[in-house]
């Protein structure tokens, strides 16, 4: 069973051999693959090549395009730097006062040189792992996107101030992702992952007022591509996760600060899986053999065998090769009731 079909078919629950696993390699996959952090980023054939060589030694099901948040975000004009060997870094937000929001235009992908790199990586995976690899295109949630222009503080306080202009701000954002969206299941994409990491901030009312309705709305949209969708929100997200469910995305990722995982699993539909929720520094990179397979075994248990296994959110850079070969086998030893 090839890893397309491993996932595609535990998410639809039919029989399978093993969850599926997905952890996230980025700044890793990097190190492991001998490149700079910044050609990662960049440079999509240095990206894909890094993805496949991980996703063989390592044994996960999936490859994707994720690296940082900022691919849209360089497209609508914040301006940023790109260290050697680190995460790009804003050198100048875009909207500085709430009334630059008026500059604010739906992108047009092909407009955009970050935005058809990606566009150009997912066809890369296509072309070399086709259908038998799980490939996971991406776009930021409308809220992370705002504090990508915005800066965080400054966003939060625009949901209090300045509601209406917000409000518009994220829809146009909204509009773009689905149109990047588009792009990337023509390209060849399974599943495209929404980043709104930022939503773990908010309460769960704000949450539902300003955010919500407009992630329904983009896995609405995906589904009708015919594209599977994983919602990726790290941080405590307790207070959100029933609304995150009810979006519809085919993927939910809870990360380890979700302490109560058991409660929500009862919340998901027949075509629904959790992702998680291991912690990705205690136990994948500090941890052992044993640590990181009670870790699997337990997520396994609590999500009744349909967890995909991961962690919350990526692992860290420094995680050793030793403790990644741990943490397949620990995988790859399920199987599924």
């Amino acid at each position: 069973m090839n890893s397309l079909q491993r996932t595609r078919d535990f998410i639809e629950g039919l029989s399978v051999d093993r969850p599926p696993f997905h952890p996230i390699l980025m700044r890793l996959a990097a190190k492991y693959a001998a490149v700079k952090y910044k050609d990662f980023c960049l440079d999509y054939k240095t990206k894909c090549d890094a993805n496949i060589l991980c996703s063989k030694d390592f044994g996960y099901d999936w490859v994707n395009v994720m690296s940082d948040p900022y691919t849209e975000a360089s497209g609508y004009g914040t301006r940023l730097t790109y260290p050697e060997n680190n995460l790009p870094q804003v050198a100048e937000f875009l909207i500085k006062e709430i009334d630059d929001i008026d500059k604010l235009k739906v992108l047009k992908v092909n407009d955009h040189e970050r935005m058809i790199t990606i566009v150009n990586e997912v066809k890369e995976f296509s072309r070399l792992v086709g259908n038998t690899q799980f490939i996971c295109g991406w776009v930021e949630g409308p809220l992370a996107e705002y504090c990508d222009l915005r800066d965080v503080s400054a966003a939060c306080m625009d949901m209090y101030e300045n509601p209406l202009k917000l409000k518009l701000a994220l829809d146009i954002m909204t509009e773009s992702a689905m149109a990047f969206m588009t792009e990337q299941a023509k390209a060849g994409a399974h599943c495209i992952g929404i980043g709104d990491a930022v939503c773990s901030l908010i309460s769960p009312d704000l949450y539902q007022e300003f955010v919500f309705p407009l992630e329904k709305a983009m896995v609405d949209h995906a589904h009708s591509l015919n594209v599977m969708v994983k919602l990726h929100i790290c941080g405590n997200t307790t207070g959100i996760l029933p609304d995150m469910i009810k979006t519809g995305a085919d993927i939910v990722d809870i990360d380890h600060l979700v302490t109560t995982m058991a409660d929500f699993i009862p919340l998901f539909g027949n075509r629904q899986v959790p992702s998680g929720n291991s912690n990705p520094v205690s136990v994948i990179r500090d941890g052992n053999k044993e640590s990181i397979t009670e870790s699997v075994t337990e997520c396994f248990r609590i999500t009744m065998g349909r967890g995909i296994v991961s962690a919350g959110c990526e692992i860290p850079p420094d995680t050793s090769v030793e403790n990644m070969i741990f943490y397949r086998d620990a995988a790859h030893g399920l199987t599924t009731f």
